[in-house]
C-alpha cells in the first residue's frame, strides 16, 4: 500500500436512530462512490487488503454493519435481518448524499446489496458479489420451522439476566477466530479484530452482538429471490471461490437453488467467475480478486460516466 493510499484513509460516523453506524473512507473526495459491505460477524476491516488495489479514481465508503465493529447494536428486542440491513444502507447514503454508486459485498454484505440494488435499482450502476450470489432462498417448507427457531432464540436470550460477554486475552480472542473461521489467515484474523475487539478490565470482549448468532426470521423463497434479482438494473460481477459456498453448497441439498440464481445472472449477461481461494479470498488472497475487480469498475462505472 502506498503512502498516499494511507493517508487517504478516514472514519465515518453516520448517526442512525439507535446510535451510529461507522465505517472507512478511502480515495478522493468527488471519487466515483462506491459502497462496501461486509460479511457476518465480520466488519469493514474485510477491505483493507483489497481497496488499495483498486482504482483510485473511486472513493470507497466501507461501513461496519449494525452489530458489527465499531457501530452501535440494534436496541433490545430488534431483530438482525437482510431487510432492516437494506434500510441501514439507505441511511447510510442518505447522510453521504449519494444518489448513485457502485456495491462491493462480501458474503452476507453481497446480499444486502443485491437486496437493495432490487429495491433501489435507479441508485446503484454496478455490483459486486465476493463470494455471495446475492439473495438467500429458503425452502417454502422449511420457512415456518426457521423463523420460529430465530424468535425462540431471542426470547430465551432475553429471559436471561444480563448476557456478559467472556474475556479474552489478545492471543485467546486470535485463537477463537481462528477456530471459528478456519479460512482466515493470522493476518486478516489480526486485521478484523482492529475493529471487532473492545478492551475491558482484563482483557478483550469481541464487539459484536451476541443476537447475530440467532436465526434470521425474514426468509424469502427461490421465486421471490428470482423475481428481486428481475429488478436488478446494475451490471453486475460474482466472483465466487472455489473453496467457499460453492464448495459447502455442493455437498448440500440445496445446490439447485443456487444454481438457478446463478443462472439467473448468466441469462441477463451478467459475469460469473469462479476464483482458486476460499470464502475470504478477498482478504487473504486480494491480488487474485482486484484485477477482476478493478476492470468491472473501468469498463462498467469509470469509462461511462465522469467524475462526480
Amino acid at each position: 500500500m502506498s503512502s498516499a493510499v494511507r493517508q487517504a484513509v478516514s472514519e465515518l460516523c453516520v448517526p442512525v436512530p439507535w446510535g451510529e453506524i461507522r465505517g472507512k473512507v478511502w480515495g478522493p473526495d468527488h471519487g466515483r462512490p462506491v459502497l462496501c459491505l461486509h460479511g457476518w460477524a465480520d466488519n469493514c476491516g474485510t477491505f483493507n487488503t483489497l481497496i488499495p488495489l483498486l482504482p483510485k479514481d473511486c472513493r470507497y465508503v466501507a461501513v461496519d454493519l449494525a452489530g458489527h465493529g465499531l457501530s452501535s447494536h440494534r436496541p433490545p428486542g430488534v431483530f438482525y435481518s437482510f431487510s432492516a440491513y437494506v434500510a441501514d444502507v439507505r441511511r447510510v447514503v442518505d447522510g453521504l448524499r449519494w444518489t448513485n454508486f457502485s456495491v462491493i459485498g462480501h458474503s452476507m454484505g453481497g446480499n444486502v446489496a443485491a437486496m437493495f440494488s432490487a429495491l433501489y435499482p435507479e441508485m446503484v450502476d454496478a455490483l459486486v458479489l465476493l463470494d455471495a450470489y446475492g439473495f438467500l432462498p429458503t425452502d417454502p417448507k422449511e420457512v415456518s420451522k426457521v423463523m420460529r427457531q430465530g424468535m425462540d432464540e431471542m426470547i430465551q436470550f432475553e429471559k436471561k439476566s444480563e448476557e456478559k460477554k467472556r474475556v479474552y486475552t489478545y492471543e485467546k480472542a486470535v485463537e477463537r477466530l481462528l477456530t471459528a473461521n478456519p479460512t482466515l489467515s493470522k493476518q486478516s484474523v489480526c486485521i478484523l479484530l482492529e475493529r471487532g475487539l473492545v478492551q475491558v478490565e482484563g482483557g478483550f470482549v469481541f464487539s459484536r452482538d451476541l443476537r447475530l448468532n440467532f436465526k434470521n426470521i425474514v426468509r424469502i423463497t427461490l421465486e421471490q429471490s428470482l423475481e428481486m434479482q428481475l429488478r436488478i438494473q446494475a451490471s453486475v460481477l460474482v466472483i465466487l471461490a472455489e473453496k467457499g459456498f460453492e464448495a459447502k453448497i455442493s455437498e448440500s441439498n440445496h445446490q439447485k437453488l443456487f444454481s438457478t440464481l446463478l443462472q439467473g445472472y448468466r441469462d441477463r449477461n451478467h459475469t460469473v467467475v469462479t476464483l482458486p481461494g476460499d470464502h475470504h479470498v478477498h482478504l487473504n488472497d486480494p491480488e487474485v480478486v482486484a484485477p477482476l475487480v478493478s476492470d468491472f469498475l473501468h469498463v462498467k462505472v469509470l469509462s461511462q460516466q465522469p467524475l462526480a
